[in-house]
């Protein structure tokens, strides 16, 4: 009966994982944001996050066995880019990238290493979502940056034309594909443990 409630609802340890593995992807991101500082570096930031957060991402995909993990840790990085001063709409790409990242892994039973590498390429597009305010709110995106300087302004206007947005996101999938391997290749032995091959 007791294996049967912990199969259906997430328990304590669960939840610690999630905390922990959100963690230490968030260090990586907040280390790879002071690169935005450079234009170019802005624009690869989610491509980065895709190839050294596949390394802990994927070590988190040995400790899921339920549903809702995955999208626990998408939403947690939605919100805390929004406590970190991005705008409120990281959270709902946040939401709807970790559903889809959630039904991948689900869609391999949780011991498929196909779809733990193809969610280690869906699970970062919540970066993306930073990208919103950027090509939605242009002129307010760029007021607030105005202590960077005019030059940094006009590079990244001219490194953004709307068509970027929908390339950042085929970039970002792809270098999370990219991350994903080199997770599995680091990280044999304990996908081996996992059961996922």
């Amino acid at each position: 009966m007791s294996e049967k409630k912990e199969k259906k609802g997430l328990s304590g340890r669960d939840l610690i994982n999630i905390g922990i593995y959100s963690a230490i992807y968030f260090v990586i991101v907040m280390a790879l944001a002071m690169t935005g500082l450079i234009p170019i570096m802005l624009m690869l930031l989610s491509s980065m996050i895709g190839i050294l957060g596949g390394i802990p991402f994927m070590l988190f995909l040995t400790k899921v066995r339920k549903p809702g993990m995955i999208f626990i840790m998408s939403l947690i990085m939605g919100i805390l880019m929004f406590v970190t001063g991005m705008t409120w709409m990281p959270i709902p790409f946040a939401i709807l990238t970790g559903i889809i990242a959630e039904i991948t892994y689900r869609a391999g039973k949780y011991k498929s290493m196909k779809a733990a590498v193809l969610t280690s390429g869906v699970f970062p597009l919540w970066a993306c979502g930073n990208y919103l305010p950027l090509f939605l709110q242009r002129e307010e995106y760029f007021a607030d940056r105005s202590n960077y300087g005019q030059e940094y302004i006009d590079t990244v206007m001219n490194l953004t034309p709307d068509w970027m947005f929908w390339a950042l996101i085929v970039m970002t999938f792809v270098c999370g594909i990219v991350g994903g391997f080199i997770g599995k290749v680091l990280l044999k032995k304990h996908f081996k443990k996992a059961g996922i091959a």
